[in-house]
């Protein structure tokens, strides 16, 4: 029998179990934070050498010059041939709809006219250069390389850098030939804080990015925290979570798998099923007790649930759309009669997926929407990256005569009012022309 934590907002004590258990989702680590700062003030200061010798350590791939860890475009378009027709279909048709959805992204510049002739506008403009962490550990994921790759292409971005580890030299090339698809610069086999280091500052070999985006382990996410600033960053992710909101209509076997597609991702990966009847909850339960052994990830999603997951109780959609707002999950699936309805009540989510046939895998591969999400409640004030995380907006102005006369007074006055005479001088000026 699988052990998930059983809440019922109906107990005296739900408000405090489920504030400790909403908590209890990311635990800062101090032993990664000084890790993490060693590894950057290595490639900052030593640069290919401090890359190689990590490379060597995390990876086990021995090589004289970084160069040797770069991918050519030949070798990702070997792996794009060589991959089978099923495989390059679902790949192609996943791209074409990322880049559909991203073509409705774009933020495009715009200017108005005062009654004075001013002119006050907005210009929208491309990052110049974009590095991708694609992760490459446990799992290869060629969905991640369509996803940030994709959405920075249709934004204009110049120079897009991919950095994936392959550990003992093994590369997937499903990964390579996501590369190809989406047309990707340069790419490099380097993983970890390290590359992250590399790409914040640039090394002899490995080039300097304007912006991070991508994925990636407790020490990718830490380093990306601590270069935020020196380099632009997507967001930092946390542990992947789906939280699932059913009535009687739902189907228990779907509703089991669906936990479990998130499950599986790492042993700390968040599955929440909410419902408002014991009955269906323990028949959610009975499948995935029964489902589990049928799954090659099986261990995985047994810790992810007995420590991450969690069934709660709860007497009415309502209540169901409240505490959902408050966990403000990464994924949000209304597997409910009436989906649309429930969703007017829904504030904070990355992505919502509405009725029986729309299961969050779908959003992982192949929907069209980004599948880089906020996580750990951070959907309460972010959004899922898309085109305009690599587009940069500037405020422009120009003024006739008449509207420099009208706006310098103003200026001139306000200027004053906060002690700021060279202020006030300069906007002067422009009145007495």
């Amino acid at each position: 029998m699988l052990e998930i934590r059983r809440l019922n907002i109906q107990d005296a004590d739900f408000p405090a179990q489920f504030e400790t258990w909403l908590s209890s989702s990311q635990m800062y680590e101090e032993d990664v934070h000084r890790t993490v700062e060693e590894i950057i003030e290595a490639v900052r200061f030593r640069g290919d050498e401090a890359i190689l010798e990590f490379t060597r350590h995390h990876d086990h791939v021995s090589v004289q010059r970084v160069k040797d860890l770069e991918v050519s475009g030949s070798q990702m378009q070997e792996a794009l041939q060589n991959i089978g027709n099923e495989q390059r279909a679902a790949l192609d048709a996943a791209a074409s709809r990322i880049r559909c959805y991203a073509d409705q992204q774009r933020i495009r510049s715009w200017s108005i006219k005062d009654e004075y002739g001013n002119t006050m506008g907005q210009r929208v403009t491309a990052l110049q250069s974009v590095g991708v962490y694609v992760p490459g550990g446990t799992a290869a994921y060629p969905s991640s390389v369509l996803m940030n790759v994709i959405p920075a292409k249709v934004a204009g971005v110049e120079f897009i850098c991919m950095a994936v580890p392959a550990p003992h030299g093994k590369l997937n090339p499903m990964v390579l030939a996501a590369g190809a698809i989406a047309e990707v610069d340069r790419v490099f086999t380097i993983g970890g804080a390290q590359a992250v280091a590399a790409f914040a500052y640039g090394t002899q070999t490995v080039p300097k990015v304007d912006k991070i985006v991508g994925p990636g382990n407790t020490y990718v996410s830490s380093a990306k925290r601590m270069l935020f600033g020196q380099v632009g960053i997507d967001m930092i992710a946390g542990p992947s979570e789906v939280l699932v909101i059913c009535d009687e209509s739902a189907n228990p076997e779907w509703v089991a798998m669906d936990l479990f597609s998130q499950a599986e991702h790492d042993s700390h990966a968040r599955a929440i099923l909410i419902a408002n009847q014991d009955v269906f909850l323990q028949s959610v339960l009975d499948h995935m007790t029964r489902l589990l052994g049928q799954l090659d990830r099986a261990d995985t999603i047994a810790q992810s649930i007995k420590h991450c997951g969690a069934f709660i109780k709860v007497n009415s959609l309502s209540e169901a759309a409240e505490l959902s707002n408050r966990i403000a999950p990464e994924h949000l699936a209304l597997c409910v009669s009436e989906p649309d309805m429930l969703l007017k009540m829904i504030r904070n989510a990355g992505a919502v997926f509405l009725g029986h046939q729309a299961p969050e895998v779908f959003g992982d591969y192949c929907a069209g929407p980004n599948h880089v999400l906020p996580t750990a409640g951070t959907a309460r004030y972010s959004s899922p990256l898309g085109v305009y995380d690599f587009q940069k907006r500037t405020s422009v102005v120009s003024c006739t005569r008449e509207g420099a006369v009208k706006l310098g007074a103003i200026a001139a006055v306000l200027a004053h009012s906060e002690g700021l005479t060279a202020h006030a001088k300069s906007a002067e000026y422009r009145r007495k022309q």
